[in-house]
């Protein structure tokens, strides 16, 4: 029998604490076994694998999201927009996880609660069930892909940057457009862009729920 108190919220937060302080790389069911202070035999009575307990870890990371606070009755844009600055600002929080996250599905019932409300929401503003899933996916996939470049910069690709400084001979207008930005303020640019871009995909609202 699993071990009282030992249950997969539980393992799946202490690896994800493992996760944050060492990477994944040196993630290893032995040393989950510590952090918990089990056996890592008594983990398997959870879990079928390590890449169970990663997909876990994924659904702990989304389960942050104050889902509840979205603005769901102010239109499909505000609803896109707080999600994605959301998600964003979760798997920040995770820097060393958001390989993680990025690389499994996510299907705790909390995730999937959210993509039905979202499509719900989206389909009241006029759009096709389809278009829906795609303007949802496109927003999953700029917000993930813009946390792991900003993840990844944060954990120390910046100290490999070769960018020229002012008054250097090979000073570019590269480097020059670099030096007015920061790594994160172009994600308010490309998020706006796809909404704006999505904006002609739905028809007019939906009279679905209204009052006659």
């Amino acid at each position: 029998m699993p071990r009282a108190g030992l249950t997969r919220a539980a393992i799946a937060a202490a690896a994800l604490e493992l996760i944050d302080e060492n990477g994944i790389a040196a993630f290893s069911m032995r040393k989950l076994g510590a952090r918990l202070g089990v056996d890592p035999m008594a983990v398997y009575r959870h879990f079928r694998d390590q890449e169970d307990v990663f997909d876990a870890v994924a659904e702990a990371i989304f389960d942050e999201i104050e889902t509840d606070a979205l603005p769901w009755e102010e239109g499909w844009r505000a609803v896109a927009e707080r999600y994605s600055y959301a998600l964003r600002d979760v798997l920040l929080a995770h820097p060393n996880a958001v390989a993680t996250f990025a690389t499994r599905p996510v299907r705790s019932q909390a995730s999937i609660d959210t993509g039905v409300r979202m499509i719900e929401v989206f389909t009241a503003a006029g759009f096709t069930p389809g278009d829906a899933l795609r303007v949802s996916r496109s927003l999953r996939e700029l917000t993930i892909g813009h946390a792991l470049s900003l993840a990844t910069v944060r954990l120390g690709a910046q100290t490999r940057s070769r960018k020229p400084d002012p008054g250097a001979p090979d000073y570019n207008v590269l480097a020059e457009a670099a030096d007015a930005t920061t790594i994160d303020d172009h994600f308010e640019v490309g998020l706006a862009a796809m909404l704006d871009g999505c904006d002609h995909l739905h028809g007019p609202p939906s009279d679905l729920g209204r009052d006659p």
